[in-house]
């Protein structure tokens, strides 16, 4: 990860800068979210999947499920309003602001072995969001019993009438961004998805942006 040198995109939720940096293509990020802070998430150059994961930073055995979120909000996509909660119940974060719409819960992570699965054995040599989760979760204590289902922000994955999941062009536009506030001290690990089989990142996976705000009169 890099200070940034994008373009000058200004975060959802306005307040003082706490955090700004790039995160490469293909490359996975982490970091903690102070209660009441609200990380900016800022498709660069549009079409990019950006995989995601929530911990308790006091627990880590807190941890965001999927399965929880869909049904407290009764739909199974993202947006404004979206509390993303852990198998608890309790919230983690919220989403505050959005200028995509829709954000996929259902598509899961990338990895070496489902792209061998999906795209055949000369796959096997690329790497996956799986493989960047164990990476960066690992700087936390983090192993492959923690990870969960996870959040494909930017992710378009519509459900056909019979159930099945597709995975299409993604629907955000280049500078387009989601907003989500910590309603606890939150843990983030993200994968800036490195897929290139199909068409979550426009099959040419670009950087994304990372910019922590805290709001006037917060802390």
């Amino acid at each position: 990860m890099t200070t940034t040198s994008a373009p000058n995109i200004a975060p959802l939720v306005p307040g003082t800068v706490v955090l700004d940096e790039v995160v490469p293509a293909r490359s996975p990020w982490s970091a903690v979210i102070a209660a009441g802070d609200v990380l900016t998430i800022v498709d660069l150059a549009g079409n990019q999947a950006v995989d995601c994961l929530l911990y308790s930073a006091a627990d880590t055995g807190i941890r965001y499920s999927a399965p929880e979120t869909v049904r407290r909000q009764g739909q199974i996509t993202l947006t404004t309003g979206s509390v993303l909660r852990a198998d608890t119940g309790d919230a983690l974060m919220t989403v505050v602001a959005d200028e995509v719409g829709a954000h996929d819960t259902l598509g899961g992570a990338c990895s070496k072995e489902s792209n061998t699965l999906r795209y055949g054995q000369h796959t096997r040599a690329q790497h996956g969001c799986m493989e960047n989760f164990l990476l960066e979760g690992s700087r936390w204590g983090l192993t492959a019993r923690d990870l969960a289902s996870n959040i494909n922000w930017f992710m378009n994955v519509p459900v056909d009438p019979d159930g099945a999941l597709g995975i299409v062009d993604g629907l955000s536009a280049p500078g387009e961004r989601v907003a989500v506030r910590a309603d606890i001290d939150t843990l983030v690990l993200v994968s800036n998805c490195p897929q290139i089989n199909n068409p979550c990142n426009a099959f040419d996976p670009t950087p994304v942006r990372m910019i922590v705000t805290r709001p006037e009169g917060s802390g």
